[in-house]
C-alpha cells in the first residue's frame, strides 16, 4: 500500500487573514522559523500561501510598504492542493510538474498540513543532502 500525505506531512501549519499586513506575517515568520504561512479569506477558507521570498519579490522588492500591504495582495492564489490520502507519489508529480516546493494538505476544506519538498526528501532518501539540510533548524 502506498504511503499517504498524512504520514509525512508537516502538521503545524500557520494561518493568517488575507487582511493581515505584511510586516505581520514577516514578525510571525520571523517568530515561528517559518518560511511559509497560508492564508485565509473572511470566512475561514484556505485561498493562498505566502512565502519569505514572495515578501521580498512581490513587495519589498517594488517599495511596496510592509506595514500596509495586506498578504491577500500579493499571496499565491491559484492554490494547488493535496488531500490527506493522497499518495506521496501523487504529491512528487504534482509537485514535479508543477515546479512547486510546498503544497497545502486540505480535508473538508480546512488546512491541516503542508507536505514540502523537505519532507518527501525525508521520506524518500532520508540519507541525501536535501534531507540532511530539512532537517536542520533554522539559523537565525
Amino acid at each position: 500500500m502506498a504511503q499517504q500525505i498524512q504520514d509525512i506531512m508537516t502538521k503545524q501549519v500557520h494561518k493568517v487573514s488575507d487582511t493581515a499586513t505584511l510586516l505581520d506575517v514577516a514578525r510571525l515568520m520571523r517568530d515561528q522559523k517559518i518560511g511559509d504561512v497560508l492564508v485565509t479569506d473572511q470566512g475561514g477558507s484556505l485561498c493562498g500561501i505566502v512565502t519569505d521570498r514572495d515578501i521580498v519579490v512581490r513587495a519589498d522588492a517594488d517599495g511596496k510598504a510592509l506595514d500596509k500591504t495586506k498578504v491577500g495582495e500579493i499571496c499565491s492564489g491559484e492554490l494547488v492542493k493535496l488531500s490527506p490520502t493522497d499518495s506521496v507519489e501523487d504529491a512528487v508529480k504534482l509537485m514535479r510538474d508543477r515546479a512547486i516546493r510546498r503544497v497545502p494538505v486540505v480535508k473538508d476544506g480546512q488546512a491541516i498540513g503542508i507536505v514540502s519538498i523537505g519532507d518527501l526528501a525525508r521520506h524518500r532518501d532520508p540519507r541525501s543532502a536535501l534531507a540532511d539540510i530539512s532537517k536542520a533548524g533554522a539559523n537565525n
